[in-house]
């Protein structure tokens, strides 16, 4: 046994532990440089615009440092981060929750594209692959989140904790994990998560088919909605044209200013469209507090600041036929849902089933506008501009109430009408019997019978055994109601009187039949060199001969050696 001294033991070195370490856990350090570099593209690209802007005015306010505090505060409002500005005029701080809906976009897709990749290289485990890419992805995002929050806390526009502390979080972590999801294929097992007994009473036995179908509809009904509200704000601005376009003009002179306006307004787009949806479907939308502006009727607006979409704002007062025709873009979008859960490859569903996928098609859309209005809105300051935007609770209430009204009879008829285009409902029909019974003298009839009266409906006078007709013929022996021990008290044979049967006994369709002949076999070719042959049988045994046979010895002996 060889001995071991402190001299002899070598210690693993410290390269084979960090390999060890980085192959324990796979992904952990692609996740953490992945989400590092996600939040450092998205932040060094809000400060390359605001630079460039800064650059460009011709009178800059601050210095450079101005410029990247609010570069990296906007970074954060576009996480959902409230920010609050300190130089008022009356030098209360104001806050500003408005989140123009497309700054997301950039951030998002990089924690989405981050994610994903993290995600898709490691395919040994993907259960524990995917997991540890999201941890590395959200791990390394936040640190640089919160050095920049703690650097933007030093300018005009200061983040608000509370809010860094929930939104951003909550936003990546959301946005990691679709990225995840999207690495493994886009799984549809979230149904499964739930228990069984919870899953049939929320959505029923066909679960899957029935949220898919739900899913698809709310998607069409949601693409409606935004896209006729984005038509809605395009008709007001085309009708506001004179206001919108003073107001652009009177803001700032500078072209870099005018430029910035203009980033600002189209970042504000989406906002506008989902207030829009608001407006078409009743609650409308607030602006400022207690100043409510709907298609039935407007309050008169507080005093507004010059901006281009505030200047497309309907005027107060009553509403005409004109602000009524925006009912039209709720009524389209619950259509369209109708029409998709109607048309849906389940058609086979009941009317209780599809009016059910439509009730969570219009919970569905409901929820996502209410999400929508919620971010889409927001409070500008602390005075009349404490709150823009529509409530989010009333505008979901409408958009079930729509969706749900005008989606159900939408797809119950359509439904109809594609059970009346296939042939109607299919009905049930008894299954014939194989054979008609044949009387033995006759063709087809037995004794006491009347000719063409089958003998599947004769009266239980009939004889109760006849001979067997010859093999091969195509029927089978005639036996009366009295040869069936169940049928003591003459049931089966008053019903076998009605003829329900009768039709289907002449139908040739319903004789039996044999089976297809097989596809003719082919004889094997014979061989040209028959194995068993004689030739072959005495090669074959030279050969086994020969290789047994040892080689012969030498006779001759060596000779002597001295």
């Amino acid at each position: 046994m060889a001995v071991v001294i402190q001299m002899t033991a070598r210690r693993t070195s410290l390269p084979p532990l960090l390999a060890r370490l980085r192959d324990r856990t796979p992904g952990l350090a692609t996740g953490l440089l992945g989400g590092a570099v996600a939040a450092g593209l998205g932040l060094g690209s809000f400060a390359v615009l605001v630079i460039m802007l800064w650059i460009s005015s011709p009178y800059p306010d601050s210095g450079p440092g101005g410029a990247l505090h609010v570069a990296a505060a906007l970074w954060l409002l576009a996480h959902g981060v409230e920010l609050v500005r300190t130089d008022t005029l009356t030098g209360v701080p104001a806050p500003v929750g408005v989140t123009p809906l497309l700054l997301p976009a950039l951030p998002l897709w990089l924690v989405h594209r981050a994610a994903r990749d993290a995600a898709s290289e490691d395919e040994e485990s993907p259960v524990a692959s995917g997991r540890t890419a999201w941890a590395g992805i959200v791990l390394g995002y936040l640190p640089v989140a919160a050095a920049a929050a703690l650097y933007a806390s030093g300018g005009a526009l200061r983040p608000s904790w509370a809010w860094t502390c929930v939104c951003l979080p909550v936003l990546v972590m959301g946005a990691a994990g679709v990225g995840v999801w999207t690495a493994y294929g886009r799984p549809c097992d979230a149904v499964d998560v739930l228990p069984p007994g919870m899953r049939r009473l929320v959505l029923g036995a066909d679960a899957r088919a029935r949220l898919s179908v739900a899913a698809r509809a709310a998607g069409a009904g949601i693409s409606v909605l935004v896209g006729g509200g984005a038509v809605l704000l395009g008709v007001s601005l085309v009708a506001h044209g004179a206001a919108t376009r003073g107001s652009f003009l009177h803001l700032t002179e500078g072209w870099s200013g005018r430029f910035a306006v203009l980033l600002l307004c189209l970042a504000l787009v989406p906002n506008a469209a989902v207030w829009a949806v608001g407006y078409a479907v009743g609650p409308g939308f607030l602006l400022g507090a207690g100043h409510v502006v709907g298609p039935l009727s407007s309050d008169p607006a507080p005093l507004l600041p010059p901006f281009p979409l505030l200047a497309a704002v309907p005027e107060a007062g009553l509403g005409g036929p004109a602000h009524w025709a925006a009912g039209a873009v709720p009524v389209v979008a619950g259509a369209m849902v109708g029409w998709f859960v109607g048309r849906a490859p389940a058609a086979g569903w009941s009317r209780g089933r599809t009016a059910g996928a439509v009730c969570w098609a219009a919970v569905l859309c409901a929820g996502t506008v209410a999400v929508l209005a919620v971010l889409a809105g927001g409070p500008l300051g602390v005075g009349t501009l404490a709150r823009l935007g529509p409530v989010w609770w009333q505008v979901g209430g409408a958009v079930v109430g729509w969706i749900a009204g005008v989606g159900l009879p939408v797809a119950l008829a359509v439904r109809a009408w594609r059970g009346r285009s296939r042939g109607g409902p299919r009905q049930w029909v008894p299954a014939p019997r194989l054979a008609r019974r044949k009387a033995p003298g006759g063709a087809g009839t037995a004794p006491g019978t009347a000719p063409g009266t089958d003998v599947g409906v004769a009266p239980a006078t009939a004889p109760a055994t006849a001979p067997a007709t010859a093999p091969g013929s195509g029927s089978v022996e005639a036996s009366g109601p009295r040869d069936d021990p169940h049928d003591r008290d003459g049931t089966y044979a008053r019903h076998d009187r009605n003829g329900a049967y009768a039709r289907h006994d002449r139908d040739d369709t319903y004789e039996p039949y044999d089976f297809l002949p097989a596809a003719p076999q082919t004889e094997p070719v014979p061989s040209p060199t028959p194995w068993y042959d004689d030739t072959s049988r005495e090669s074959r045994w030279a050969v086994l001969k020969e290789a047994s046979t040892p080689p012969e010895e030498s006779t001759e002996k060596p000779p002597p050696t001295d």
